[in-house]
């Protein structure tokens, strides 16, 4: 009998259910006469903010693991927690290594000392003896660049400039796991580059970086595992292209309450009226395709009048504020003008679409319901999905093209 060994990699951080609250004041009080009297009163003068829900995730030593999220879905809270800055009030992280986090700019720094008293001020408090200072020292300012400026006290430094030294001594700082955030959002060019050649060799070389940004390029360029995180949990977790996805596709939802609280109010939704009351579109793919993957949706429309009624959509690029797109092979002009029916029905349509000739970027699919006579040409729209209904879809891939339009220059397909 053959023994199978399977060889599992060695667990650098652990995560198991962590949640985290915040006390956030309702009412100032300027005496204690008043804050024992609410407090009697049963008035606690704040209200708890659940940020973390029950997080739980593993990083494998050798990860490049992104982190990615909106504004407060709870992302800093996390990598304050997992650098032992904030303890959870619940759940427990367990470190399996020496760890080094650059979360926040300053933190660590004094801006009335120099850069090189900085340097082993920081060094010290990430527990490097003077001597393991000495060693590294030379590589700090090699890769921030600072050698004419060391000398200066560090509030005369410019925010990229310090963005340069904190981050140099973080990644000289030979540890065993480095936790980043949003370090390529600050810097000029020419240090994003800089950082961008150091993760792909720290990739090659299988350190273990935590790393949280709003770039999708770079989740999907440096990571081989991601998560997601909405509203205090983990909502996608797993291929770093597709949570890519799902924060893109997060990025398009209504920002505004009340415009939900509006449509459910209506009596019909957006682009829907007494002719047609329903109309709506289906993703039946994936969200997330490469150009070998097919798209496909279904178009169902509810037309109340016996009147001939046919169906258009169009696919509007909106990687870059909108800018593609009629999709133009034939089955679209068949369909909006030769009407589907004349009846009053429930009309169904699943369409499939190959998308070898598309770029890497951000789709939506819009469509249209018309009525009117092939032979007069004289074709009105009736109903439609829009913008703020339409389905999204990303297209994917490693090797995958990202300019602006379609891979064959000059040709709509």
């Amino acid at each position: 009998m053959t023994e199978i060994n399977e060889t599992k990699k060695e667990i650098a951080v652990k995560v198991t259910h962590v949640q985290k609250s915040f006390k956030l004041p309702t009412e100032a009080t300027t005496s204690l006469r008043n804050t024992l009297v609410n407090r009697f009163r049963g008035i606690k003068g704040f209200r708890e903010q659940e940020v973390l829900k029950d997080i739980s995730f593993e990083v494998e030593k050798g990860d490049f693991f992104g982190i990615v999220g909106r504004n407060g879905s709870g992302k800093s809270t996390l990598l304050k927690i997992i650098s032992q800055i904030y303890v959870p009030e619940k759940g427990a992280v367990d470190i399996n290594g020496r760890l080094v986090s650059f979360i926040e700019l300053g933190v660590g720094f004094n801006p009335e000392l120099t850069g090189h008293e900085n340097v082993y001020l920081n060094g010290a408090m990430l527990g490097f003896s003077t001597q393991e200072i000495d060693d590294m020292y030379q590589d700090i300012v090699d890769f921030a660049e600072l050698h004419e400026f060391m000398n200066q006290k560090l509030k005369n430094y410019s925010s990229g400039m310090q963005v340069r030294l904190a981050f140099s001594v973080a990644i000289q700082a030979k540890s065993d796991i480095l936790v980043l955030d949003e370090i390529l959002a600050v810097g000029d060019e020419a240090f994003q580059r800089k950082c961008s050649e150091y993760f792909l060799q720290a990739k090659k070389e299988g350190k273990t970086i935590i790393l949280v940004t709003h770039d999708m390029g770079s989740v999907r360029k440096f990571c081989n595992k991601a998560i997601m995180i909405k509203n205090g949990e983990i909502v996608a977790s797993g291929d770093p292209s597709e949570v890519a996805g799902v924060y893109t596709s997060a990025n398009f939802e209504k920002l505004d309450p009340t415009e939900e609280d509006n449509e459910e109010t209506s009596k019909y939704k957006s682009g829907c009226n007494e002719k047609v009351p329903m109309f709506e579109l289906e993703l039946l793919s994936k969200e997330v395709l490469t150009s070998s993957d097919e798209l496909s949706f279904k178009i169902t429309y509810d037309i109340k009048e016996a009147i001939p009624s046919g169906v258009g959509f169009s696919i509007v690029d909106t990687s870059s504020g909108g800018g593609l797109s009629i999709i133009d092979d034939g089955c679209v002009r068949q369909e909006i003008f030769t009407p589907w029916t004349n009846e009053a029905t429930v009309v169904e349509k699943v369409y499939t679409l190959p998308l070898k000739s598309f770029n890497n970027r951000d789709f939506k699919i819009l469509a249209t319901v018309f009525t009117g006579s092939n032979m007069k040409g004289d074709y009105q729209p009736i109903a439609f999905v829009g913008m703020d209904r339409g389905l999204n879809f990303f297209l994917r891939e490693d090797d995958g093209l990202f300019g602006p339009l379609l891979r064959e220059q000059g040709r709509f397909i």
